[in-house]
């Protein structure tokens, strides 16, 4: 598709154009008056509840943000990713009581398989957040005592019907039509008791205002449609406390020895905890020049904790602690791999195992699978099937066969060194009306990446593979050789598919690292970098950067078939 589109965007220059453009339109709306301009791209994923293990939905989120990290990179940006564990809770405490050990020796096996996952799946992030760590605990105290101070905290006696499941209090709103709670409450029991409360309701008409006029506070767009339609019914105060005499597993409040801070200040700060914030002080111009420089983030989570956690919650509790409207993150909300129809979910075991497909298919397959297969925002069904299928179309029949005929031909009809002609510098060869676009892709790829679409990104790189195979079938390089009049026609070949295959690497990095990799070492290209991220540069996407008699390496197989029985 982008072959025919009427620009020509292979001028050597338009890339960093295009780059810089954006990097001028994101520095003019970043800068205030009273904050210097962030200078890193800060990126950050939900915290993973540590009551069990993880499941494909979680590496998905992983991988989302960790491919939208290395695009940054790849521009150039200074970037810093944080993910992590949530560690406190009553269903920790449960778990752990159930398992027969502490709870803090409870989390720490559990912690340890998300960093394994991480590591499984090349996630490349900067700092990892566990909550029991002393530098959250001093914020999470820091906050709740100047909120506190400050009158945005309570203390009240509440008696009602109350989620063990959800560890929360219920509303009649939370009845069904038949007038009881469904069955997604779990246990239901009568309780009354003192806790501590954050005024959320004073702040609700701030909230509606901020997202009346803040278009892109949650995208998609239609996610922020839902969260100010949550917005307009609230209608009460946030619990933020749990007395220790029934949950002892938290951060003991600051102002009350007696209860432990529960969920909301505790799991959430971590956003801003582990990336330096000063709870002592109240504005942004104030904090430390570290978290400054990153603040505000651009955060990952599921559709299932926007409302009410991130969306309401998280949202307010900045609003309380001093941030202004353009100092709130930009909330990015994915939907859910479903299996069957229905939702992953550890409680009923309806999960699939990211280990044990990595384990089966390699990290980069699945990183693959998990980008393409479906749109940021959107729900899709998990189907392996659908994995082997896409895993062979696109990488082993497509670009896999296009770098394996490529340097095949090379070796056979130059020795394997490129010759550059005039022809080709400013754009690649052209063949019965068929011409290969790289530069052209490049500008749908900044795009898709730009409005956090891996999916289209990697259709992009994946497409010019399929020009480059379609040139193949059409030249006939194998017909040229046999003809010495036709030698510059078949050199132009030969150097538009090494070049294109140069590009797709550089295209491809942040979803599969590792190919990229294979991709340069086969062409020989940039070997005093190979193994380090800093190897592939937005900027190097230009056309013609092989120079005049690049020798390339020898075709080794980069994305062997999966075959199947039947």
């Amino acid at each position: 598709m982008y072959a025919s589109q009427a620009c020509d965007y292979s001028c050597p220059r338009t890339v960093a154009a295009v780059c810089h453009r954006r990097r001028l339109r994101q520095s003019q709306t970043a800068a205030t008056d009273d904050t210097e301009m962030p200078k890193t791209f800060f990126i950050t994923t939900a915290i993973y509840y540590t009551n069990s293990s993880p499941h494909v939905g979680h590496a998905y989120e992983m991988v989302l943000a960790d491919v939208i990290a290395r695009y940054h990179r790849l521009k150039g940006e200074k970037v810093f990713f944080l993910t992590g564990v949530d560690q406190h809770g009553q269903k920790v405490q449960q778990s752990a009581a159930k398992a027969g050990v502490p709870p803090a020796e409870f989390v720490k096996g559990i912690s340890q398989k998300w960093v394994d996952l991480g590591k499984k799946l090349d996630v490349q992030y900067d700092d990892w957040a566990e909550t029991t760590s002393d530098r959250h605990k001093k914020v999470v105290q820091g906050i709740l005592r100047r909120l506190f101070e400050e009158g945005e905290i309570y203390k009240d006696k509440q008696a009602g019907y109350y989620s063990v499941r959800q560890e929360q209090f219920l509303t009649d709103k939370e009845r069904g039509p038949d007038g009881e709670f469904g069955p997604e409450w779990g246990e239901i029991e009568f309780r009354e008791e003192e806790n501590y409360y954050f005024k959320l309701l004073q702040h609700k008409d701030w909230l509606l205002s901020y997202l009346d006029n803040r278009k892109d506070a949650v995208i998609p767009d239609f996610r922020q449609i839902e969260l100010r339609n949550a917005v307009e019914k609230l209608s009460g105060d946030l619990c933020i406390s749990r007395p220790k005499s029934r949950l002892d597993w938290g951060i003991e409040l600051p102002f009350d020895k007696d209860f432990v801070t529960y969920v909301w200040f505790d799991a959430l700060t971590n956003y801003i905890s582990f990336a330096g914030y000063d709870p002592s002080q109240s504005t942004l111009s104030s904090q430390p020049s570290t978290f400054r420089d990153k603040w505000p983030a651009l955060q990952v989570i599921g559709k299932d904790i926007l409302v009410p956690a991130h969306g309401i919650y998280w949202l307010i509790m900045l609003h309380a602690m001093g941030f202004s409207d353009d100092q709130m993150p930009q909330l990015l909300v994915h939907g859910w791999w479903n299996l069957g129809g229905a939702k992953m979910s550890k409680s009923t075991g309806n999960i699939v195992d990211p280990f044990v497909l990595a384990d089966k298919y390699s990290a980069e397959t699945l990183r693959y699978y998990l980008m393409s297969d479906i749109a940021t925002g959107k729900d899709a069904d998990f189907s392996e099937e659908r994995l082997i299928e896409r895993y062979n179309a696109d990488l082993a029949n497509s670009l896999g066969n296009l770098l394996n005929r490529s340097l095949t031909m090379m070796e056979k009809y130059c020795v394997r060194k490129l010759t550059r002609l005039k022809s080709v510098e400013s754009y690649p060869v052209e063949e019965f009306g068929l011409r290969v676009s790289p530069t052209l892709g490049i500008i749908e790829y900044v795009n898709a990446m730009t409005d956090n679409a891996p999916n289209v990104a990697s259709h992009v790189a994946l497409n010019l593979a399929l020009q480059c195979n379609q040139i193949v079938d059409a030249s006939r390089p194998w017909a040229l050789a046999k003809d010495s009049a036709e030698r510059e026609h078949l050199d132009q070949v030969l150097y538009t598919l090494a070049e294109s295959l140069r590009v797709i690497a550089i295209l491809i990095s942040p979803v599969l690292p590792k190919a990229a990799h294979g991709i340069f070492d086969q062409l020989n290209w940039k070997m005093e970098l190979s193994g380090k991220e800093e190897r592939f540069s937005l900027a190097d996407a230009e056309w013609g950067r092989l120079p005049d008699g690049h020798v390339v390496g020898k075709p080794v197989p980069l994305f062997p078939r999966i075959e199947t029985s039947g």
